[in-house]
């Protein structure tokens, strides 16, 4: 089993169907947002006592897989 499918579940019953950790309310949304001030893997899971690395790690992964899978079309600019 690959880390998105062991961590990460998608349910419209739990914050509103965006991407959790399994068994909890914490969005990948939020590890990103945390990763990206740059807050490190020790802090967040200090903040977080139910987190383990490999919940970062999944979140991760699954922000890789979600990107990996969209297409960007470029648009022209208006002057």
């Amino acid at each position: 089993m690959n880390l998105i499918e062991e961590y990460i579940e998608i349910n419209p019953k739990v914050m509103m169907g965006k991407p959790v950790i399994k068994g909890t309310r914490i969005t990948v949304e939020l590890i990103l947002e945390k990763l990206s001030v740059g807050e490190s893997f020790q802090e967040i899971l200090d903040e977080h006592p139910r987190l383990r690395q490999e919940h970062i790690l999944a979140a991760l992964a699954f922000a890789t897989a979600t990107l990996k899978n969209e297409v960007l079309i470029p648009i022209a600019k208006v002057a």
